[in-house]
């Protein structure tokens, strides 16, 4: 069976508030969409959010790879043979992981389809036992005033969330303020995540969460506290607080995840599928966690369902992923594809339905 055709179209969802972090300001998702389709007709799907400010990727920059670059180097190949797919897609032009990773979706999607097995079940195959069937996401609290924040904490919270990940980096004592607030609002058996975003300077990030950490705060993890090129600021601040640091922006790739396992650049490492550029490198990152020991979050960037349904499916699959920061289409106003895991609050549901399960989206698409 080979791969016939790509087809792309884009999607705007608006979000129930402005996602805000240290880096942008965010209203509503505006994504594009992959459609790939086999010689049978059936047709697998990915999505690619344009996210300049962290990927470098825009959706004028991600249109014209699938277009010029990625499409012409793999239509016709064959699609037993995802490995080779892959390297083939990665040699056709460097970066442009959000492109990648949307392509690279779609293509599991169709081959897990093909192959009559829900992805979650086809990546789990190696450990069989390590497979989940729910997950629990955390939501995201933007940073905004310390009022704003708490009010949302606290409406998150009664709408089920136990798990909150926090926005902060816009000030050392302003966010130890935010985070104070915070768990007073919503109690001491709510876990809280920190997100900085790359907001601090090393130093910073060290005065902030020792703050946090003597003022009992309770803090489960502190997220890439400073910029993603500070490999030793990384080192820095996870060798002088007691706090666990989660590395996000730091690990793009295999060869980044080694370095922070290796070198101990972090506790923790979040995996998100548009920083990878899809689940094959993705797996190869889980494989190493798994020689090293080390725990993984399955994050994402402000993405609808599609791609959000590929990172639940690698979620579900590995022992290695023990956080999810799946909140995506909790955050959208409404949620206009059909099929894919079911969202009820807090709990993701997976399905036993073929692929990552979307069965319908909306969406103009034009061959390419």
């Amino acid at each position: 069976m080979k791969l016939k055709e790509i087809a792309i179209g884009y999607i705007e969802i608006p979000l129930v508030t402005p996602f805000k972090t240290a880096l942008r300001t965010v209203n509503s998702v505006n994504d594009l969409i992959v459609k790939v389709t086999a010689e049978d007709g059936t047709e697998g799907y990915g999505e690619a959010p344009p996210t300049a400010v962290i990927t470098g990727d825009t959706k004028e920059s991600i249109e014209a790879a699938i277009r010029y670059y990625i499409a012409p180097s793999i239509t016709g190949m064959g699609l037993d043979d995802l490995p080779s797919i892959m390297a083939k897609m990665e040699k056709c032009l460097a970066k442009n992981t959000t492109a990648k990773a949307a392509v690279d979706i779609a293509l599991y999607d169709l081959y897990a389809k093909l192959q009559k097995k829900p992805l979650f079940r086809l990546l789990g195959e190696k450990d069989p036992s390590a497979v989940k069937t729910e997950l629990e996401t955390d939501i995201t609290i933007s940073v905004n005033d310390t009022d704003e924040m708490v009010r949302d904490s606290v409406k998150a919270v009664g709408e089920g969330f136990r798990i909150l990940k926090v926005k902060v980096g816009k000030g050392g004592e302003k966010d130890v303020e935010r985070i104070r607030e915070i768990r007073k609002a919503v109690g001491k058996d709510v876990v809280i995540r920190v997100d900085a975003n790359q907001g601090w300077t090393r130093e910073e990030a060290v005065s902030t969460i020792t703050a946090m950490e003597d003022a009992g705060l309770g803090i489960e993890l502190v997220e890439q506290p400073v910029s993603y090129h500070d490999f030793k600021g990384m080192q820095y601040v996870t060798a002088h607080v007691q706090t666990p640091i989660l590395a996000d922006e730091s690990v793009f790739s295999y060869e980044d995840g080694v370095r922070v396992m290796e070198e101990h650049g972090a506790d923790l490492v979040n995996i998100k599928l548009m920083k990878t550029g899809g689940i094959h490198e993705a797996v190869k990152i889980c494989d190493a966690a798994d020689r090293f020991g080390i725990k993984c979050m399955i994050g994402c960037m402000l993405e609808s369902k599609v791609s959000v349904s590929a990172g639940v499916h690698l979620a579900a699959a590995r022992s290695c992923v023990t956080m999810a920061d799946l909140d995506g289409p909790s955050l959208c106003k409404v949620d206009p594809y059909e099929g894919g895991p079911v969202y009820q609050g807090p709990k993701i549901l997976l399905s036993e339905d073929y692929g990552i399960g979307i069965t319908k989206v909306p969406v103009k698409f034009e061959r390419i």
